[in-house]
């Protein structure tokens, strides 16, 4: 009761609705979300939040903004592979705050701190060399590695390097593993050994970086690097 009267007493904005609606997918995620239990929540008529977005779409659009804004952007400051390495690292973290934004990251009306996140990546994959080209695939991959590795993290529920053990034992004993000698020896040793997903994460991260610095140093890359290093008047 005392958090609905104070709900009352503070002027609605869209800034809170938006922060409110956040709160309660994290809290419900988006197949229980509704706008009037949104309204139930900040204490006001559904057709008071309609005064700050105009449908369920916009509320999402700005919901999906948010994430993007938690998101750290890459900075030319520095080395392109430590702040695309930091973006990946940070995605990951929004993404397991907000499980429910999985999906829907490149699927709505971008909003101002998703044009700032995507600028600046693409910003900084082409000062550091990339050919547009080059570039656009590079984008592509980590995106695809971040997205799809959040999904599979959400879909796993493991919290901790523990708990892949105790699901595959938990399975094996309930399957006959006697015809599949390799996911034997996975049910043996990663009870021992646990599965960190931040360790996974980073793993394959760092792999992804060490091809895409490979494909910046290739031909395109190296030319771009030279016409953008040599000097005012040198011929070129």
């Amino acid at each position: 009761m005392t958090q609905r009267t104070n709900a009352r007493r503070t002027p609605l904005r869209r800034p809170r609705v938006l922060q409110a609606a956040v709160a309660r997918a994290d809290e419900d995620g988006l197949e229980a979300f509704s706008m009037r239990r949104l309204a139930q929540e900040l204490g006001v008529v559904p057709m008071a939040l309609y005064k700050h977005v105009a449908n369920k779409d916009e509320l999402l659009d700005g919901m999906v903004d948010i994430v993007f804004g938690e998101i750290e952007s890459p900075s030319t400051d520095l080395d392109w592979r430590s702040a695309m390495r930091r973006r990946a690292i940070s995605a990951r973290e929004a993404l397991k705050r907000h499980s429910w934004a999985i999906g829907l990251m490149e699927a709505r009306n971008p909003g101002t701190a998703n044009l700032r996140n995507h600028n600046a990546v693409m910003g900084c994959l082409r000062e550091a060399g990339f050919s547009f080209e080059a570039a656009i695939h590079a984008y592509s991959v980590q995106d695809a590695y971040i997205y799809g590795f959040a999904l599979q993290e959400r879909d796993l529920g493991f919290e901790t390097p523990d708990d892949a053990g105790e699901a595959v034992q938990r399975r094996a004993e309930a399957i006959a593993f006697d015809d599949y000698p390799y996911l034997v020896e996975i049910a043996t040793k990663l009870p021992e050994s646990g599965y960190d997903p931040a360790v996974e994460f980073a793993w394959g991260l760092d792999l992804i970086l060490d091809g895409l610095d490979r494909l910046r140093r290739g031909p395109d890359g190296a030319a771009r690097r030279a016409r953008k290093t040599t000097a005012p008047g040198g011929g070129r």
